[in-house]
This record gives structure tokens, sequence and C-alpha cells, in this order.
């Protein structure tokens, strides 16, 4: 069995796409969020119950998060442990500190966290998405995890530039990159009424200019593949701060 799941929610043509495409390799179960979750990273819901509503065979909607779909399908709703978790295809690249937020990469985290391979495809573009694409390379990759397996606690952050198949040169293994923030990420405004809010997301964007990076694969016309691993630990500080006499 392979659980499909995203952050655009369950009627997004990206999820649509993705699991059609995943049939010819296996038994495909789509548990998602019944609207738009996108950068709600790897919240649980804890507070409140969850609620899943069967759209149709083998789809089903959870009023949750991108981690919730995998934690309650995993654990409840699909009838046995699936052999891999995809999460995608998003509407948009999730490049370098993208990853942080992301509910399409924490739906992949959450899998990991529970022994299930898993990747999460992402599709480079705001527009005009070519999901067939990005489809068919997904199946390529899980066709592959389902053969050979991934490193433990490792799971994959595949960003697809969105070009026809023949424009695209081929992929590349990649680290992340990083965003450099060029002005101020907040815009403020004022309501009718004389009082300020705020949209965070303003400001220019531009990545850094590290080699190997995602960000460089996908300007390059390379589809980019980086692992991505559970631990966070930063062991070079471990010396540094086992000499601090606080």
């Amino acid at each position: 069995m392979i659980l499909v799941t995203n952050d655009d929610g369950i009627h997004s043509k990206g999820i649509i796409v993705l699991a059609k495409a995943l049939q010819e390799i296996g038994d495909v179960f789509v548990v998602a969020p019944d609207r738009e979750k996108s950068a709600i990273a790897h919240s649980l819901t804890l507070h409140r119950p969850l609620r899943v509503e069967k759209i149709k065979k083998k789809f089903y909607a959870v009023d949750g998060t991108p981690a919730d779909c995998v934690h309650l399908g995993i654990n409840a709703i699909l009838p046995g442990r699936p052999r891999l978790v995809v999460s995608g295809i998003n509407k948009g690249g999730n490049l370098g500190d993208d990853i942080t937020y992301s509910g399409t990469v924490s739906a992949a985290f959450e899998a990991t966290l529970l022994g299930v391979p898993s990747f999460a495809i992402s599709l480079v573009s705001r527009s005009h998405f070519k999901f067939d694409v990005a489809a068919r390379f997904a199946v390529r990759v899980a066709r592959y995890i389902l053969k050979k397996g991934l490193s433990k606690d490792t799971l994959l952050n595949i960003n697809v530039p969105n070009l026809g198949e023949k424009k695209i040169k081929s992929y590349k293994i990649t680290q992340q990159g990083r965003w450099v923030h060029n002005g101020s990420a907040v815009v403020e405004k004022m309501d009718p009424r004389g009082k300020k809010y705020y949209w965070i997301g303003g400001g220019q964007l531009v990545f850094d200019k590290r080699k190997n990076t995602d960000f460089e694969a996908v300007s390059n016309a390379y589809i980019s593949i980086t692992p991505l691993h559970l631990d966070l630990t930063h062991y070079p500080s471990i010396g540094r701060l086992k000499k601090w006499r606080l």
C-alpha cells in the first residue's frame, strides 16, 4: 500500500494526478486535509478531536494538518501499514528554508518518524502547473524506494522545475539551500479605520550562491533531490558547548 497526502487539500489537482500515477505500482490510499493547509509546518492537532470524511473509495478528507493525515492514515484509516508515504504534488517549490514551514515536507517527516519510507514532491511554479511531469518522476522514485529502501531516519525532498519533460535535463542529488532576505519580510498597511495590519511575506527573497543546492539545480532545469534527516543535532557544536561554564 502507498499512502498519499499533501498540504494543498484533498481536491487539489496535484494530489489527484499523483495518486492516479502511483496506482501503477501499488494500492493507493489518499488521506489529505479537507482544505489548504500550506505553511502549517509539522503541527499535530491535540486540542480537539479530528473528523474524517470518506470522499470516495480510498479517498479520505481530514479536518486537520498534513501531519495529522499521515498519523491517522498509518495508525487508524488504512487497512494495513503502508510501504511508502508520498506527499504532494505541491503547488509551488519547497526549496531551502521553505522546508521549515512546509506542510508538504512535514507530512513526509511524520511518516519517517513513524518508520515508513517517504518523500515529498513539489512543482516549482506559481501557475500553469505541469503535474504530469512531476507525477511520472514520483513514480520512478517510488518504484526505486520500494525496491531499495532509504537510509534510516532519512526522507527525500524533491523539487521539479515546471518544464516540459524534454526541457528537464536530468536530476541532481543536492543539499538544502538558503534564502537571502533582501529587505523587509513584513508589509505594513493601514485599514479604513486607521488601524495597522501586517502581511508576512513581503520583501524580496533570493537564494544563496553556493554550489550543489536545490536552488541551483532547479534554476538550471534539473530536478532536485535533497535527503533530509530526522536528527537535527549540530554535532560540531557539542564539543564547544561542553567547554561552557554556565
